[in-house]
């Protein structure tokens, strides 16, 4: 369509009616209109002929961009109507030529935009969101949850400042942020849907003053840093959001744990069978859940080890999970995970029911898919207390410590006979004597908020970012 407005834009300006173009080309005048109509796509042999009867370059017919602003806008409502969004309404399409108004035709655009924005936001439904985790979740698997271009930025910005390896120090942190032009300001007024505010127009990062709500005060300032690094704008949906985040996560981590001094940490523990997500935590100075998420990162693409990553709430309901070692994580019909219960069988629930819920706890686990050995923790948090868990099948738990561990369960797990039913002499006894009132989570039946960044409250970002802005 773009290159049919070019065509008729070159034609007219020239005085050239149908005719002339088809006689200097050797085509008929219809066959003409269909081409500046965009109902024809031609060979290169007649664009050439086209752009020499015409006197312009054969590049100038193949620019992407339209010649006129009246031109975009054609071309964006033919775009729009062919579209199975207008098709769906069932309404008559619009003839776009020049008899229709410029006014109409910017109306109609206008119109177009709105209706597809306000899908976009009423598509931001449990169902959407989690269809978007099922996607992504894929795309993570099929690459081993190892993401080379991100490594990549993590390396350079290590390099320009000096760190090579170890800990990650909070001045560190600060240091790579001063590189990429930002100045660090500490406030007690952050608006309370955020992590943290960004300014870009002065270069400035907001962070609350007190670091207790995080579990380490570095993550939200280098997520913050990733988000800029990387180039993230307004997120065009849920999908683009959770991306984004998933993405400012992982740069974040390969920060604070970088790739070239992990691996030979962890390949010395490989070589002398002592694998250990503990171990890694300690010598990077990162909470555990970070540890164990950098472990997946680099242990199949560096160890040749499959691995899977859960992490559960002590409802017994799934929050994030992450596999390519083939156990099988229980899921609603669209493939999403994100609520649905763990077997109680499962390492990832076991612990809970321990008296020590914070030393490392390892279990072999018979499933319908294999065996798994796995290694799990529990952390609290202001929702309540998670287990995290790190496994891998069977043929892999030599490297790892914790492997001599006596523990055992088999788990029959989605036969509801496994854990999902009572037992028949406690259920005959209460199954008509009992009506629990459910405590469900606020957002469980809810949509997500829509929004640019959903659950963000940008009238709240802006105000603040007013309050604070430097006057010149």
């Amino acid at each position: 369509m773009v290159l049919g407005r070019l065509v008729r834009h070159l034609r007219t300006a020239r005085g050239m009616t149908l005719d002339d173009l088809g006689r200097a080309i050797g085509r008929a005048p219809s066959q003409v209109s269909m081409l500046e109509n965009g109902h024809r796509e031609p060979k290169l042999s007649l664009l050439a002929q086209v752009a020499e009867a015409l006197g312009v370059p054969l590049r100038d017919l193949l620019s992407p961009e339209p010649p006129t602003r009246r031109a975009a806008l054609e071309v964006q409502l033919e775009r729009a109507q062919r579209g199975p969004l207008f098709a769906s309404l069932g309404m008559p399409t619009v003839k776009v030529g020049r008899s229709l108004p410029s006014d109409a035709l910017e109306a109609l655009v206008a119109l177009q935009d709105q209706v597809q924005r306000l899908l976009t936001e009423n598509a931001a439904t449990p169902e959407e969101a989690r269809r978007a985790n099922a996607e992504l979740r894929a795309r993570m698997r099929a690459q081993d949850n190892y993401f080379p271009e991100l490594e990549e930025h993590a390396r350079t910005l290590l390099d320009a400042v000096g760190h090579h390896g170890g800990p990650l120090s909070q001045r560190a942190t600060a240091e790579i942020a001063a590189h990429l032009g930002f100045t660090l300001h500490y406030v007690a007024d952050l608006p309370h849907s955020t992590r943290t505010v960004t300014d870009l127009a002065h270069g400035r990062i907001y962070l609350p003053q007190t670091g207790a709500a995080h579990n380490d005060s570095r993550s939200p300032l280098l997520q913050a840093v990733a988000s800029h690094v990387l180039g993230h704008s307004e997120p065009v949906d849920y999908a683009d959001f959770l991306r984004q985040r998933v993405e400012a996560n992982y740069l974040a981590a390969a920060l604070m744990i970088p790739e070239a001094s992990a691996v030979a940490f962890l390949g010395d523990a490989k070589a002398e069978r002592r694998l250990s997500v503990e171990d890694l935590r300690d010598t990077y100075a990162v909470p555990y859940e970070t540890a164990a998420h950098r472990f997946t990162n680099l242990a199949t693409r560096h160890l040749q080890i499959p691995v899977h990553f859960m992490k559960v709430h002590e409802g017994g309901t799934l929050h994030k999970a992450y596999e390519n070692d083939g156990v099988v994580f229980p899921s609603d019909p669209l493939g999403a995970i994100e609520g649905q219960p763990v077997c109680r069988q499962w390492t990832a629930r076991v612990v809970f029911t321990l008296d020590d819920r914070f030393s490392p706890y390892y279990q072999y686990t018979d499933t319908s898919s294999g065996t798994f050995w796995c290694t799990s923790r529990v952390q609290g948090s202001s929702q309540g207390a998670f287990s995290v868990s790190v496994g891998t099948p069977f043929a892999h738990v030599r490297w790892f410590r914790g492997r001599e561990t006596t523990e055992r369960s088999a788990s029959r797990c989605p036969d509801a006979s496994c854990c999902r039913e009572a037992p028949r002499a406690l259920a005959s006894r209460w199954e008509d004597q009992a009506f629990p009132s459910a405590r469900p989570h606020a957002s469980l039946l809810a949509a997500l908020p829509v929004g640019v960044f959903p659950g963000v409250d940008q009238t709240e970002v802006y105000e603040f970012l007013e309050r604070h802005a430097p006057r010149s």
